[in-house]
């Protein structure tokens, strides 16, 4: 939460980190300190106190928001692709490109499919019927472990999840890899070593962002379940909630030389 917070405080206060790039790490900012703020608060409540539960309502809303989050950034984390792309491939036209109105569009669009792909997925989940337990075995209101306890038919659910969780990888994934492959292209164009890492270094921050965001998800929502453990999946869920936001204004602050110096003042 300090360092979100500290991240969006610094691209608010500083005129000159008004670009487009810091737009958007400043987006990714706020959707890690919500994000961050849905799970781990409560977890820490269940876990200290003796009365370890959660309201329907609450759960419903844990849900939502965490699915609002982690949606929205994986399309935002596309759209920075697309932002890295125009700026080393298209250098001299990328302020007439990725203009105010432009990045607001993008950052508006990311947060609507993030909203609506929470949505299917909430209703989705809420429309079912609970009535094998009231425990839920895990630390937070999540999918797999609420289709446990449903006594309901789970199999429509189940495959609109993975269907509907599939189209957002592979609207959202594949978009970064086509503008990495152009990036990459551009840079092997570069003559002098370096202005060629120079250009990487603007990418590489993006870079460990993605493979942060997609490896943790990978493994907290994509392992067979026969060949893990429900146990192995809480573990994988917890680097997953809690990882992201916790590196990701790290990876900005350390390796960016713009946000270093003005956090120096």
């Amino acid at each position: 939460m300090l360092g979100n917070c500290a991240v969006i405080l610094i691209i608010y206060l500083h005129p000159a980190l008004h670009t487009p790039m810091y737009f958007f790490i400043g987006n990714l900012a706020f959707l890690d300190a919500v994000y961050i703020s849905t799970t781990v608060p409560k977890m820490l409540i269940i876990y200290f106190k003796k009365r370890k539960t959660i309201s329907y309502v609450g759960c419903v809303a844990q849900l939502y928001v965490y699915l609002v989050m982690a949606a929205t950034e994986s399309t935002l984390l596309s759209t920075m692709a697309y932002d890295r792309y125009v700026a080393i491939c298209n250098p001299l036209r990328y302020h007439a490109i990725m203009n105010k109105k432009v990045c607001l569009e993008l950052a508006t669009i990311s947060w609507i499919f993030g909203i609506l792909y929470s949505l299917i997925h909430t209703g989705n989940t809420f429309r079912l019927r609970f009535c094998k337990s009231i425990q839920i075995d895990h630390f937070f209101c999540d999918i797999p472990p609420l289709l446990k306890i449903s006594c309901s038919s789970t199999i429509l659910t189940e495959m609109i999840v993975y269907v509907v969780g599939g189209l957002l990888v592979l609207i959202c994934f594949p978009l970064i890899i086509i503008s990495y492959v152009f990036i990459v292209k551009t840079v092997f164009k570069i003559s002098t070593a370096k202005a060629r890492t120079k250009t990487c270094s603007t990418c590489i921050s993006h870079f460990l962002s993605v493979s942060l965001f997609y490896v943790s998800g990978s493994f907290a929502y994509f392992h067979p379940t026969e060949h893990n453990s429900f146990n192995q999946y809480k573990v994988n869920a917890l680097f997953y909630t809690i990882l992201p936001p916790l590196l990701n204004p790290l990876i900005y602050s350390f390796r960016n030389k713009e946000i270093e110096k003005v956090f120096k003042k």
